[in-house]
């Protein structure tokens, strides 16, 4: 496992080992001892989620203010462009986000940890994203800003299209007015 570090310190890419040949591809996609040897990150992780959208679907940015969620991403099918926001407004880095490109192809995993919000727009047709996260799901907890918050000024590579949203996202909160994690 190779980890990258990303402009926002606690916001990793994890490159597993994929061992492949003219049959396919073998990979450990996680390996708790590992992880947390490289990244002394201790977690645990309480509940794997899987996700399929249709392309240009936009899916966040999304948070628990309660109960909040460490996530590790991948794609199992498709494309995506991932973004974590650090919303934890004692941060050196509170407002400022990451993207990342995590595709099949690529084979790479997104770390998001607890006080960040988290979305996904899907680049290719259709993308199938699995997630570990470190709390359960929380409905009266979960929390949402704005995709597009010009505060935030995310670099989304979606051109002149508008994105799908659900109706959830059509309804994100701006930052400057968005319940944020005050430690």
């Amino acid at each position: 496992m190779k980890i990258i570090p990303t402009e926002i310190p606690e916001v990793l890419i994890i490159e597993p080992q994929v061992y492949g040949d003219h049959r396919g591809f073998f990979m450990e996609s996680f390996n708790q001892k590992q992880f947390q040897d490289k990244t002394e990150i201790i977690c645990h992780f309480v509940q794997d989620n899987h996700s399929r959208s249709k392309g240009g679907i936009l899916r966040g940015l999304h948070y628990q203010i309660k109960s909040p969620q460490g996530k590790l991403l991948r794609v199992v099918n498709g494309e995506i462009f991932d973004v974590a926001v650090d919303i934890r407004r004692n941060s050196p880095t509170f407002r400022q986000w990451v993207g990342v490109v995590l595709s099949a192809e690529n084979y790479r995993q997104l770390w998001v940890p607890e006080g960040f919000a988290h979305g996904f727009y899907v680049v290719s047709d259709s993308a199938d994203v699995l997630y570990k996260t470190t709390d359960y799901y929380a409905p009266q907890h979960e929390r949402t800003i704005m995709w597009n918050d010009e505060d935030l000024g995310i670099a989304w590579p979606i051109g002149d299209k508008e994105p799908v949203l659900s109706a959830k996202d059509q309804k994100g909160d701006r930052l400057r007015a968005a319940e944020v994690f005050e430690t």
